[in-house]
């Protein structure tokens, strides 16, 4: 691929020339399909939300979250089919095609934090939680903590995908890793400590549960749901968070724009199977 790219270092500016565009059909299906089921089923979900909303609870305003998050993300694919058909030019565009995929991907991470919370909480403190009130105002100020912090992150840090460091509109220059502030925050803040978090509340709820001497479907459903949670997000979101730590230390070889297309093949369908799963 030939690059063009020259930067405006003062008022963060620049242009960025594509010569060569590489179609791949395989990726561009595959997001098709995962874009048409997403649609379907997260706007199904917010469907039934929305027609129960006269008996909503605070789990409800914590899962419909999670689902505005999910739908957002799914909203993205678009772009990436067109991508992946017809390749995007290297513009600002990209650099808010990638925000706005950063801001969805961490705030369905903090929220699902704050349901495993949540469910830990009212397993641990079963009788102080009926008691508790403003429930649902709680929840509510949650939900709005978490978007505002990671949209003032992608903000903050907004340069970091600026089009002269993408090599294609999704992908950052192998010589040009993220900033090590921001790679700190999304490692700590984003992926550590929910992970943390997650287990410890997730183990906790299973450990109270299996104390209580009950076989009834209900109990084994929940120790089920939560075991299957806790395993998808590590699954899910531990190899993107180690990527971006691999990319920050080891440091790419001085011809890395003109690796063998094998090489960078693999690298791609890994990518896209890494977006299969945590979608």
């Amino acid at each position: 691929m030939n690059e063009n790219c020259t930067c405006d270092v003062w008022n963060s500016t620049c242009n960025v020339q594509n010569s060569t565009c590489k179609v791949n059909t395989i990726e561009g299906v595959t997001y098709t399909l995962l874009f048409l089921l997403g649609l379907v089923l997260n706007v199904a979900a917010l469907w039934a939300f929305m027609v129960k909303r006269r008996s909503w609870t605070d789990t409800h305003i914590y899962l419909i979250n999670l689902t505005v998050a999910d739908l957002a993300l799914i909203l993205y694919l678009p772009f990436r089919i067109y991508d992946a058909f017809y390749c995007l030019e290297i513009t600002s565009l990209c650099t808010v095609l990638l925000s706005v995929h950063y801001i969805n991907m961490y705030a369905s991470i903090l929220t699902s934090t704050a349901i495993s919370v949540h469910r830990f909480l009212v397993v641990r403190f079963p009788f102080r939680a009926r008691s508790w009130r403003k429930k649902k105002q709680a929840a509510f100020a949650v939900c709005l903590s978490i978007w505002t912090v990671v949209v003032t992150l992608c903000a903050v840090f907004r340069d970091s995908n600026r089009p002269c460091k993408l090599w294609t509109c999704f992908e950052r220059r192998e010589d040009d890793p993220l900033p090590l502030n921001f790679l700190v925050f999304l490692l700590t803040l984003g992926f550590l400590a929910p992970l943390l978090i997650i287990v410890f509340c997730s183990g906790q709820f299973i450990w109270i549960l299996r104390k209580v001497e009950d076989d009834s479907a209900e109990k084994k459903n929940s120790i089920a749901i939560v075991t299957a949670n806790m395993i998808i997000f590590i699954v899910c979101y531990t190899p993107f968070h180690v990527a971006l730590l691999l990319d920050k230390l080891i440091k790419s070889p001085a011809d890395w724009r003109f690796l063998p297309p094998l090489e960078e093949d693999q690298s791609s369908e890994a990518r896209l199977g890494d977006h299969i799963f945590c979608l």
